[in-house]
């Protein structure tokens, strides 16, 4: 993917203030992803994708699959139903079966139908997110294993902050996969911002991360080694798309 390699390092990357910020970065995560997949020529569904195992087809079923839910809550529960029955009889990673149950929901849709209803469900996806009450969102617990990560998460980080996160990082595949650059501005800042402050939070160690492009910006605690790195690629780092030779790179952020 190419971008604007000009450095912003005068930024300070900084966490995401609340659960009413997120909805506002995720109908603009959402949308722009939308109109990303509407721009998609015939040629481009086939391609691979950064995701192991899926080309731009199947990474658009998991998307689409991902907003029903979202949007509509018999869709979480109809989703759940299936993912756990599977999960409970083959052993499988309820997250691996999540995204594999989304695809096949998806795929007898055609690519026209696809990119229509991810339009359609922007404005749904985002309200039926935004309106789940805050002290549910705050007490309901989740076990998540994703690669290294295991551990448990609030409705209210999930809801809030990886939908998000997940959204934005596709948009980033996406470009990868077809080579067409992908704009950036404060929206993504923020969300890169907030990778940021988190990554430096899970390895708990003094670093001065100095994240160029426009998308970019300066997280300094203690006295600690620089990294200067493309801000896009070190979402990719850290999601475990790609690898550094820097220790501190290889603390996993869930997207």
């Amino acid at each position: 993917m190419k971008t604007d390699p000009t450095a912003t390092t005068d930024e300070p990357l900084v966490a995401v203030d609340g659960h009413d910020r997120w909805m506002a970065l995720t109908r603009d995560a959402y949308q722009r992803l939308a109109d990303a997949f509407a721009d998609l020529g015939p040629a481009d569904w086939d391609r691979p994708t950064p995701c192991e195992g899926w080309n731009v087809r199947d990474m658009g079923g998991h998307i689409v699959g991902a907003m029903r839910s979202a949007a509509r809550f018999r869709e979480l529960a109809s989703q759940q139903r299936e993912i756990k029955a599977r999960a409970k009889k083959t052993g499988e990673n309820e997250v691996d079966v999540m995204t594999a149950v989304q695809i096949a929901r998806t795929v007898d849709l055609s690519t026209d139908a696809l990119v229509r209803e991810m339009q359609a469900l922007v404005g749904p996806a985002v309200e039926g997110r935004a309106r789940m009450p805050g002290f549910l969102r705050r007490a309901a617990k989740l076990d998540v294993v994703i690669g290294s990560i295991d551990e448990k998460w609030s409705l209210d980080y999930l809801l809030g902050c990886i939908l998000t996160r997940d959204a934005w990082l596709h948009r980033v595949d996406l470009s990868d996969s077809t080579g067409v650059p992908v704009a950036l501005d404060e929206h993504d800042r923020a969300i890169v911002g907030d990778v940021a402050v988190e990554w430096a939070s899970r390895h708990g160690q003094d670093v001065d991360l100095v994240l160029t492009g426009p998308a970019g910006g300066r997280l300094q605690v203690g006295d600690g080694p620089r990294i200067e790195i493309d801000a896009v690629e070190f979402c990719r780092i850290v999601s475990g798309r790609a690898s550094h030779e820097h220790p501190l790179l290889a603390q996993e952020v869930p997207f």
